[in-house]
């Protein structure tokens, strides 16, 4: 790190300000804000740097190295680089902490650009290296932050020791801010300003509630690039204590999951199942019944070819409260990216989604209706049957011209879309990687020129193998 982020208090802390204009003053409302006890150098003052500093010192003279006698920091704000370069020097020989406006190469600190809902403050700097950036990024900021968020911080460290008092274990308190922090009612009391309903509603919520017990959430991790995991599935994985994931979800997601969340890896590749369902059902509800809050964390979509359904069957056996938060199938996400539309008005009226493999003892599926024209098919997991897959298509009346594409490894950076007719969709599947999905129709011809991720815009060449 260029500079380490610290937030210091000066409330009642002598702090120099060098410098009288409009740089001066910008600083000054800062320094003021954050109750520092100001001294002004300066041979001359702008109008409302006077008016400032009613109650502060102002020191009409140059800048002279016995100003920084007892001050904690020193702010050098003129327009004259000799002035500022004379503070700078003489604020490191006295081992002051000293920042120069725009001159980050003198400063020892340099000021953010803040967020403030005090008593919640954000700070973003890029070390003077990019401000325009930063304003920006001020600007997202300031929208995504409620304005309500500084109540709300005061309203928690009214009520801390209360909730202290009546929840004895750390869970059952996480869980109770969380669910307060999160609460659309209580936030528009407080934005509204009714701060006696506001302790109501927190009396109410402690008195009524259970926090100790476990739950289970399904959540859809979406098919790879982080960010296509809906923010309802983020408020999830943040809040997890134990997260069971599959192979599929990407290490980017993985990256999103609360740092102190027990993870435990439940993945199923093609042909290397490493924990059986009835397993991974048993630690969904050890977990469960053990008090923690436990996500399910399935790539895709947990209801689609995600044996979500069964996981929550054993949870409702259980008793064990549940709830589901759906996904971007690799369907939906995966073939966005590869530019290839699900449906066309010319060409697809339908699309098909089906699983590559049935259960063991399963009948065979309608292939006439597969094979049916007009229609986009979807199969998830197919790589290992896709012989079987493409003989009983061609045989049910699909040409063996069709367009197909096998997209590897979709959305994330490492997607890469293979090109050809269904009858040599076996070949394409051997030279594929899993995950692979595999997209059957006049639609797949269309990633020739809609292709946008990850490549050549215009064409999407570069990730575009054509075997026809």
């Amino acid at each position: 790190m260029d500079y380490l982020p610290l937030f210091a208090r000066l409330n009642h802390r002598a702090v120099l300000l060098v410098g009288g204009g409009d740089i001066a003053l910008r600083k000054a409302r800062l320094l003021l804000d954050a109750g520092a006890r100001l001294t002004v150098v300066a041979p001359s003052l702008h109008e409302e740097l006077t008016e400032l500093l009613v109650g502060h010192t102002y020191v009409p003279a140059r800048f002279n190295p016995e100003y920084l006698h007892n001050q904690m920091l020193v702010v050098a704000a003129t327009d004259d680089e000799e002035v500022n370069a004379e503070v700078a020097a003489a604020a490191d020989a006295a081992n002051i902490w000293v920042n120069v406006v725009d001159d980050p190469a003198r400063s020892s600190f340099i000021f953010p650009s803040i967020i403030d809902r005090s008593p919640i403050m954000v700070a973003v700097s890029s070390g003077g290296k990019a401000p325009v950036l930063v304003r920006m990024l001020r600007e997202r900021l300031e929208a995504l932050l409620p304005k309500h968020l500084g109540a709300l911080a005061e309203l928690s460290g009214e009520w801390r020791n209360k909730i202290k008092q009546k929840l004895n274990d750390i869970t059952s308190r996480r869980r109770f801010w969380e669910k307060a922090f999160a609460s659309p009612q209580l936030a528009t009391l407080l934005e509204t300003e009714q701060h006696e309903a506001a302790e109501q509603w927190m009396a109410q919520q402690l008195d009524a509630e259970d926090y100790a017990g476990g739950e289970i959430v399904l959540v859809g991790a979406g098919p790879g690039d982080a960010g296509l995991l809906t923010l309802k599935g983020l408020q999830q994985i943040q809040q997890a204590e134990v997260v069971l994931y599959d192979q599929l979800v990407s290490p980017e997601v993985m990256n999103l999951v609360r740092r102190d969340a027990e993870r435990i890896s439940v993945g199923k590749k093609a042909g290397a199942h490493s924990v059986p369902q009835h397993e991974i059902n048993e630690l969904l509800l050890s977990h469960a019944r053990a008090g923690k809050r436990v996500v399910r964390l399935k790539g895709g979509d947990p209801f689609m070819f995600g044996r979500g359904a069964e996981e929550l069957q054993a949870a409702r056996a259980e008793g064990i409260p549940y709830s589901v938060v759906p996904g971007i199938t690799a369907a939906a996400g995966a073939t966005a990216y590869a530019g290839i539309p699900l449906t066309h008005r010319d060409s697809a009226q339908s699309a098909v989604f089906i699983t590559g493999h049935c259960k063991q003892d399963g009948e065979e599926p309608d292939w006439a209706a597969l094979a049916a024209s007009n229609q986009t098919l979807v199969i998830y997991m197919g790589l290992i049957g896709s012989p079987t897959i493409t003989e009983r298509l061609i045989a049910h009346g699909r040409r063996p011209e069709t367009p197909v594409a096998l997209i590897e490894r979709g959305t994330t950076v490492k997607q890469r879309v293979l090109r050809g007719t269904l009858q040599e969709l076996p070949e394409l599947a051997k030279g594929a990687q899993s995950p692979s999905l595999i997209v059957i129709g006049e639609v797949a011809a269309l990633a020739d020129t809609l292709s946008w991720f990850g490549g050549d815009i215009a064409s999407g060449k570069e990730h575009l193998i054509n075997l026809a």
